[in-house]
């Protein structure tokens, strides 16, 4: 069937009608090419240096270790300000600790584009991931749908033989009831004799 044929068969639309991807699909049906890949390879493959950096970051930062060295860092920060250096004098940020606010305020601003910046490469992964999912199971859908028809084939050519068989065997007990063969059992003659 030619490629077009089936365009109009499987989607009821022309070629140039169909999306690029399910013509693409078609493409693949027709040449029986595999259409399933790793999309985690392709999409790690075309990521820039920022966006390796941004999802270590977002790695790091969503991390049971971050929460435990930044809880450490402020613990410590408190320590050292309220309770050591308040005694020699020289803290150098007293309660209530404006420039460890400072710090805080720069630190959530500085991660929170970059997370934002993982999680919308995260979105188009997953995009790219259902487009894929699609395109996979189109195929399988179109698969199945050649298959169905290749049996419907074979079972249409099995009722042929079978018909064609009965007719032979309806023939053949016809010809039987018409021209009785004689039993041999009940033949006088003696065992050997043909005559």
């Amino acid at each position: 069937m030619h490629i077009e044929e089936m365009a109009k068969k499987v989607f009821r639309r022309d070629w140039h009608a169909l999306l690029p991807g399910e013509q693409r699909i078609l493409q693949y049906f027709a040449a029986r090419a595999v259409v399933s890949r790793d999309t985690s390879e392709v999409f790690e493959d075309e990521r820039t240096f920022g966006q390796r950096l941004a999802d270590r970051v977002a790695a790091f930062g969503g991390s049971w270790t971050f929460i435990g060295l930044f809880a450490a860092l402020i613990l410590l920060w408190v320590v050292l300000n309220s309770f050591i250096l308040v005694r020699s004098g020289r803290t150098f940020d007293p309660y209530p600790y404006i420039l460890l606010n400072l710090f805080l305020s720069m630190v959530a601003a500085l991660q929170a584009p970059v997370i934002m910046m993982s999680q919308n490469r995260v979105a188009a992964k997953d995009r790219l991931d259902a487009a894929h999912d699609y395109e996979v199971n189109l195929k399988a859908e179109l698969e199945i749908l050649a298959l169905h028809e290749k049996l419907d084939a074979l079972r249409g050519q099995q009722w042929e033989t079978l018909l064609d068989l009965q007719r032979d065997q309806i023939a053949i007990l016809r010809q039987i009831a018409l021209n009785p063969v004689r039993n041999t059992t009940d033949d006088p003659r003696p065992e050997g004799d043909t005559r």
